[in-house]
């Protein structure tokens, strides 16, 4: 962005940009800390996790606060207004990655007595590595404004889709087989849609930067692979 002749608006515009990318570290902190609450069954840990959303809330109301008296004080035009609006979208899927995470957090606080099958836990951990890197790269992308990187993050969501499909059938199974399994695979079955979900505002986000920097939406479809809504499991014979 050029800079502006009104010195303390670059300021502002500048702690808009900091701000977001404190929300960014602190999603991506979040996320992490609940997948290893889940993978080592600490419910210490689980518990740090859900207290931690409190901040990214806060800097959410911090942002959406600033960009409501920026809008009234310097009344924004064009690239400006683009930035100031597109931020606060970006702290909205922010926002929800962090409470995405959380329940991840609790549902490791469920189930912290229970014994997993590696398997499932294998499967949870690669979809969520899959998801941070995502994060990691759109959060890279939004601090270079780097549009051809967005969208890699973009094209990326369908593999998050099919790990998901993948996760989805194994934990049908696993519960179908013995009935026991039911309540740890309910618990986990919602942990993967968290991450899936993840996967999806990490998309928002890199459609965003996409928006900010070219000033046009993708026109194309977002792909998407996630069939679990229309999959039908039935016991095997």
């Amino acid at each position: 962005m050029n800079e502006h002749t009104v010195k303390s608006y670059e300021d502002e515009l500048k702690l808009l940009d900091r701000r977001i990318a404190q929300m960014g570290g602190y999603a991506e902190k979040l996320l992490v800390q609940a997948m290893d609450a889940l993978e080592r069954r600490d419910p210490n840990l689980a518990e740090t996790a859900v207290s931690s959303d409190a901040m990214l809330d806060q800097l959410e109301r911090e942002v959406q606060e600033q960009v409501i008296l920026m809008i009234a004080r310097r009344q924004p035009l064009a690239n400006d207004l683009r930035h100031i609006m597109t931020v606060l979208k970006i702290a909205g899927d922010l926002e929800r990655i962090g409470d995405l995470a959380k329940n991840i957090a609790k549902r490791a606080l469920a189930v912290a007595s229970e014994a997993y099958p590696k398997p499932l836990m294998t499967g949870m951990r690669h979809m969520t590595e899959m998801v941070q890197a995502q994060l990691r790269d759109v959060l890279d992308a939004l601090a270079t404004l780097d549009a051809d990187k967005a969208m890699k993050v973009w094209l990326s969501d369908e593999q998050v889709d099919a790990m998901y499909n993948s996760l989805f059938r194994e934990l049908l199974t696993y519960m179908m087989e013995d009935p026991r399994n039911i309540g740890l695979c309910t618990h986990f079955l919602f942990g993967a849609k968290n991450i899936e979900r993840i996967g999806d505002h990490t998309t928002n986000i890199a459609e965003n930067i996409h928006y900010l920097v070219h000033g046009v939406p993708i026109a194309d479809d977002r792909p998407k692979g996630d069939r679990t809504s229309s999959t039908l499991i039935t016991p095997r014979e």
